[in-house]
């Protein structure tokens, strides 16, 4: 699976987190510590908001440690909100158009999962994005049909009940298929303001995701990016974490159809 990581506070050069730290980002698109896949070479990208509404945007197929554009970038760019992602495609061929971040107006959105039985469910999901977004459907990945759906479904007005929305359909559609496999959500979510990370899964078993204090900022990440990995905290299965723009956090836990107990083991 994919690892990410996010930031929201105070302006930071992208390369303090990405590309710094031994057990940065990069460094985890070559030697991942807690994904089943230890390799994450199928692209990557980095999303950030600057002085405009919409966000700046680079995708790119390069594995991250070999794509120089990428550090060059990360080494220039300061942001006060930033997205960034290495991709082990579980669904959506080796493409720009499936790397993440994904990019809708002032819209960002990554993922780390995958809807079990993507293969058979695909034209199920995508009949979940409306007619006048279906044109900005660039990929093939189920995480792109994900946010597709989800502003569909309101995202802009109500991006927690949009996302929950979206993901019981999902959970809905998959059930006549009888996949056997379970929808596993590992996210973030945000309109340049408000950040949302979610960590969920059908199954109760949710890919792994923590978060630590960045001076007056916050980090979120698949797994620590620095070798202090105390001073992270696991957000609990089911939860959804919000960094809001006045440097507010909050936790809550997802209400979802569909899904199974919470389980305290943790999947990557």
């Amino acid at each position: 699976m994919c690892r990410f990581l996010a930031y929201a506070g105070p302006p930071v050069f992208l390369e303090q987190l990405l590309v710094t730290p031994r057990a940065s980002l990069i460094a985890q698109a070559s030697a991942a510590r807690e994904a089943k896949t230890a390799v994450n070479a199928d692209g990557c990208g980095v999303g950030w908001y600057g002085e405009r509404e919409e966000p700046g945007l680079y995708r790119g197929i390069l594995p991250a440690w070999s794509d120089a554009n990428l550090v060059s970038l990360c080494r220039q760019i300061r942001s006060r909100l930033f997205l960034a992602h290495v991709r082990a495609a579980t669904s959506g061929e080796v493409s720009t158009a499936n790397c993440h971040p994904f990019a809708q107006g002032r819209h960002l959105f990554m993922h780390n999962g995958q809807i079990g039985g993507y293969e058979r469910l695909r034209r199920r999901v995508d009949a979940l994005i409306p007619d006048a977004l279906y044109p900005s459907r660039k990929g093939t990945s189920d995480s792109e049909a994900i946010f597709l759906a989800a502003l569909g479904q309101g995202l802009e007005r109500d991006p927690v009940g949009a996302m929950t929305q979206t993901l019981t359909q999902i959970v809905a559609a998959m059930s006549p298929a009888d996949t056997g496999e379970p929808l596993r959500f590992a996210a973030v979510h945000t309109d340049g303001e408000t950040l949302y990370a979610y960590r969920w899964a059908s199954d109760g078993q949710p890919p792994s995701l923590y978060c630590r204090e960045e001076g007056e900022g916050l980090v979120i990440a698949s797994e620590p990016c620095d070798e202090n990995s105390g001073r992270w905290a696991p957000v609990p299965s089911g939860g959804l974490l919000t960094v809001r723009g006045n440097g507010e956090v909050s936790l809550r836990m997802l209400e979802i159809d569909g899904a199974k107990a919470a389980s305290p083991s943790r999947a990557a």
